[in-house]
């Protein structure tokens, strides 16, 4: 169930650090209709140039960030800082992988992996995929966290300005040139921030049918089933992103992804992941949807999908929140 069960790289995730994984807010998030969204500009923080907030979740786009030149996030810092962090946080990937493969499952196995070192001297030649969990608690990345988390609180701020961003979470990756990050979907809302190299991102609308379906969407927010089907087809209906040094690229909640580094470098980008009370209404709405969808299977009857209706959302949201509160009762 959602609330016994984190990500795949948060199962590991070191207790004395779950203040500052959420440090916005301590409270369980409620469900809420948000305000219509109209065109809204807001220069945040790092965002050198205004952001339409209406955007957030609605569709994947592109701005500039002003993060460059961060000593923290260069490869010499970085080997240091990784080395230090416990093994848990870590996931070493060395093997080519592709867009069809089990991203959830493959990082699961590469948890707390050894080889991190000679992984590291060897990034240029080993087709690996380094993934680190939540290096915020590193020192050297508070100052820079801080910093995002103030950004992207401004731009989250248009729809609820009480608690704009809930459970705000770093994820470094450092690539070799030509890896791959298979496709998968985030149960958060995504700025992914790139630093050195290059890459090429594929992004799906959120609620696109046809690149995921209703099924598998709501099978895998609810930790039911992370496999994803693949296929050219889905492709061909994503949106495909050219990205550099200097910029940012937001991933709408539940949008289906993939990545392809360059050839000619190293790639060092970081994401920042966070919930709204508008993305916890839908994670509550989908982990309806998938149990009452096998409820409902004998009566050839098919729940509603997520994401078309805010009224019916929020009423599934607070009926999977009436049936967690009942289930803990009588558990008692």
């Amino acid at each position: 169930m959602e609330n016994q069960t984190r990500d795949v790289f948060m199962e590991e995730f070191p207790p004395q650090f779950a203040s500052t994984q959420r440090s916005l807010t301590s409270a369980s998030p409620g469900v809420q209709l948000s305000p219509a969204a109209t065109s809204q500009r807001i220069r945040a923080g790092i965002f050198p140039a205004a952001i339409d907030a209406s955007r957030l979740d609605e569709a994947p786009f592109k701005a500039r960030h002003g993060l460059m030149g961060c000593k923290a996030l260069e490869l010499e810092s970085l080997t240091q800082t990784l080395l230090r962090l416990p093994e848990n946080q870590v996931y070493t990937i060395n093997r080519p992988l592709n867009a069809g493969d089990h991203f959830e499952e493959n990082v699961r196995r590469a948890r707390g992996s050894k080889a991190l070192a000679s992984t590291l001297h060897n990034l240029m030649d080993s087709n690996s995929l380094i993934v680190v969990n939540s290096p915020e608690v590193d020192p050297s990345f508070q100052p820079i966290y801080q910093e995002i988390l103030a950004s992207i609180s401004e731009l989250a701020a248009f729809r609820d300005p009480r608690r704009p961003v809930l459970m705000p979470t770093l994820y470094l990756f450092i690539a070799s040139p030509n890896s791959v990050t298979p496709f998968h979907l985030d149960r958060y809302s995504t700025f992914l921030f790139q630093f050195r190299g290059s890459k090429k991102v594929a992004v799906a609308s959120p609620w696109d049918s046809q690149v995921i379906s209703d099924p598998d969407r709501e099978a895998y927010v609810s930790y039911a089933d992370t496999t994803l089907p693949w296929s050219d087809e889905r492709e061909r209906r994503m949106t495909h992103f050219n990205f550099h040094p200097g910029e940012a690229l937001h991933i709408p909640f539940v949008s289906g992804h993939y990545v392809k580094n360059g050839p000619d470098d190293i790639s060092i980008s970081m994401s920042v992941i966070f919930n709204t009370q508008r993305t916890m209404m839908w994670r509550q709405a989908l982990n309806f949807n998938h149990r009452a969808r096998r409820l409902l299977r004998p009566l050839n009857i098919t729940p509603s999908p997520v994401g078309q209706n805010a009224l019916r959302d929020a009423g599934k949201a607070r009926l999977w929140q009436a049936w967690l509160s009942a289930r803990a009762r009588a558990n008692f």
